[in-house]
């Protein structure tokens, strides 16, 4: 089968397209065919090695040390069963499913092998392969942190990069769960983030909201690049600033400070995937509640040339790998 292989860490041109084995089922796996996977900003991170000081150690640990420990990369994708193990009782032969391999990649390839207890769920029939690969990445990032932020109809939250993958969904999230949105996002992306739902749109080349006087029950930065200080002082006296990425000691730091010293809540950390978020994000996708915001789709020969739009730091929503 065909793979995209990196044997070192480095620029895009690293990813390489490779004839590996096709991998056979366990006695509780499903052999997926797959349609579809995203390039998410932290394959981007994994590939250049991009970790942050604190967390340079683990992340050398988990991934490798001199190379790559796992060679395909790759979490969230879509697909169809094409075999099962002689134990596997949750799924069939020929299920249309989607997810993610969790931290176990291995989706940048044209098959994969997964457990039927992990992160995967029935594809509705009204999703393209597409839109399925791209839901759970960003949603399911969203969504743990909007509930960590204890998110509750009729309040304030703003979120910052609300034209990125995680951004999208937080903003259509939000929505759904009654609060009042304020996207934060660049020029050329107002309008998008106006028909996701948000209330009210800032342009950050224009404004900084933390200036502006407005105060919020929460605020979620969804790509690591607001004012600490800014922030808090935006916050109402219970408010949560939540953080999904670039956690540096000196953020961590302020941050405990911060909720032992007040009322305000600093969260970072990951969001572990779970089959019933899931569940839930496909169930909202039904009901019309939310919708994947894709910005390019990419075939799998072109990977390289998808990791560099990603460099740029610019993509609306996500970056799909689609196979014909």
């Amino acid at each position: 089968m065909k793979a995209i292989v990196h044997t070192k860490y480095g620029a895009p041109e690293v990813l390489q397209l490779k004839e590996v084995e096709k991998p056979t089922p366990r006695e509780n796996e499903l052999l997926i065919k797959i349609f579809a996977t995203i390039v998410s900003s932290g394959d981007d991170r994994i590939r250049g090695a991009k970790f942050p000081p604190l967390f340079w150690l683990p992340a050398r640990i988990m991934f490798g040390f001199v190379k790559p420990r796992k060679k395909i990369m790759g979490t969230s994708l879509a697909g169809e069963i094409e075999s099962v193990g002689e134990n596997v009782k949750l799924f069939r032969k020929g299920d249309q499913v989607f997810g993610s391999t969790d931290f176990g990649p291995g989706a940048y390839a044209e098959y994969i092998c997964m457990s039927e207890e992990g992160a995967l769920a029935i594809k509705p029939a009204n999703m393209t392969y597409e839109e399925a690969a791209a839901l759970f990445f960003g949603g399911h990032t969203a969504l743990h942190f909007l509930r960590k932020g204890n998110i509750q109809s009729g309040q304030k939250i703003l979120i910052y990069g609300a034209s990125g993958s995680v951004g999208t969904y937080a903003v259509q999230l939000a929505r759904h769960f009654g609060a009042e949105v304020t996207g934060v996002c660049g020029t050329t992306n107002l309008e998008l983030v106006k028909s996701l739902g948000a209330d009210t749109v800032i342009d950050y080349t224009k404004e900084d909201f933390t200036k502006n006087g407005e105060t919020y029950d929460t605020i979620f930065d969804t790509v690591g690049k607001s004012s600490f200080s800014g922030c808090i002082r935006s916050l109402t006296e219970t408010g949560f600033y939540l953080r999904a990425v670039n956690l540096e000691l000196s953020t961590i730091v302020r941050g405990v400070w911060t909720s032992i010293t007040s009322g305000k809540k600093v969260v970072g950390g990951v969001a572990y995937e779970k089959r019933e978020d899931l569940i839930f994000l496909k169930e909202l996708f039904e009901a019309g509640k939310i919708k994947p915001v894709i910005d390019r789709t990419y075939l799998l020969e072109q990977m390289a040339e998808a990791h560099r739009y990603v460099d740029k730091g610019h993509k609306k929503g996500d970056i799909v790998i689609s196979r014909p």
